[in-house]
């Protein structure tokens, strides 16, 4: 399975309101940028993981529901605001 480090993401609507949904992850230096779903499919499929790393530490990401709709976030690491949510806009 390979193993990616998540570096920004697209999120629908204002990137800073944290009830905005993420649309896209990616990682630009591996030029690599995927949908919310594709990436999910990924994650539940076994065929790739993904992970954050900031101020040195690692969090997973994963795949959550709400209401039945599945959406990405990081494994609780202590740490606010959320790993994902803090990482900057895709370009």
């Amino acid at each position: 399975m390979a193993r990616h480090q998540v570096t920004c993401i697209n999120k629908r609507g204002s990137h800073y309101d944290p009830h905005e949904r993420i649309s896209h992850i990616g990682n630009p230096r591996e030029g690599w940028k995927l949908s919310e779903d594709d990436a999910i499919r990924a994650i539940e499929n076994y065929t790739s993981s993904f992970y954050t790393r900031i101020n040195g530490r690692e969090a997973e990401v994963v795949v959550a529901a709400h209401n039945g709709r599945k959406y990405l976030k990081t494994t609780a690491d202590g740490y606010r605001p959320d790993n994902l949510l803090s990482l900057p806009e895709c370009n």
